[in-house]
């Protein structure tokens, strides 16, 4: 079974502003976690720590499986050129099952590109910010990892879409963490867990009822 994710003592300051202050906490297998609170206060910088991208903060994060079974999934994610196989399957270089490449296409509604594996373009300028957002959750559907970290990942989708794709998700993936900042209320509903960000380094953690 997998580890929880564990927040022990997180503090960060920026100078004498105290962004997070001691925060302790833990996502368990199988759980999902929004963060909430007003734009600029440190929502994104604090997923960045508890996924491992950000060192610039004081206390211990321990992540299930190491940062090798963690994704962090941002708002415009990276797509590299080559063929739209490589986009879908990036970072990870030992997929090379088609079927499955095109099922988790399907799953997340991109259907048109299906029969385009081999296709070499720039698919950044092809693809627009929600088809983007999109592949994003394809690769992660692929390659299953233990925690996945998502930054504002459904943006530019419609809620009905993303409530599909935080179904699938959460169904794909029933042992991950699934750790969220999204400025919509509507996710909420997938998440068992909120954590609310209130100003000068305090914090709030309250249960929800998912139903995703």
């Amino acid at each position: 079974m997998n580890e929880p994710t564990i927040i022990d003592g997180l503090h960060k300051r920026y100078g004498d502003l105290v962004a997070l202050q001691d925060m302790t906490f833990q996502v368990s297998p199988g759980e999902g976690l929004v963060i909430c609170g007003p734009s600029g206060i440190g929502k994104s910088v604090l997923l960045q720590s508890l996924a491992g991208l950000w060192p610039f903060a004081s206390g211990r994060v321990r992540l299930p499986g190491g940062s090798d079974a963690v994704m962090f999934v941002p708002q415009l994610p990276y797509l590299p050129l080559g063929d739209l196989r490589s986009v879908v399957t990036y970072p990870r270089r030992d997929c090379d099952d088609d079927r499955a490449i095109q099922q988790v296409l399907v799953d997340v509604n991109l259907p048109q590109l299906v029969l385009r594996l081999n296709e070499v373009a720039e698919w950044s300028t092809m693809l627009s910010v929600g088809e983007q957002q999109r592949i994003a959750f394809a690769r992660v559907l692929l390659a299953r990892p233990k925690a996945v970290f998502l930054d504002e990942s459904t943006s530019a989708m419609d809620e009905k879409l993303e409530s599909v794709l935080y179904q699938r998700l959460r169904t794909a993936l029933p042992d991950a963490a699934v750790v969220t900042v999204s400025h919509r209320a509507t996710v909420h509903e997938f998440h068992e867990s909120r954590l609310e960000l209130l100003g000068d380094g305090k914090w709030r953690l309250t249960r929800l009822t998912a139903s995703g």
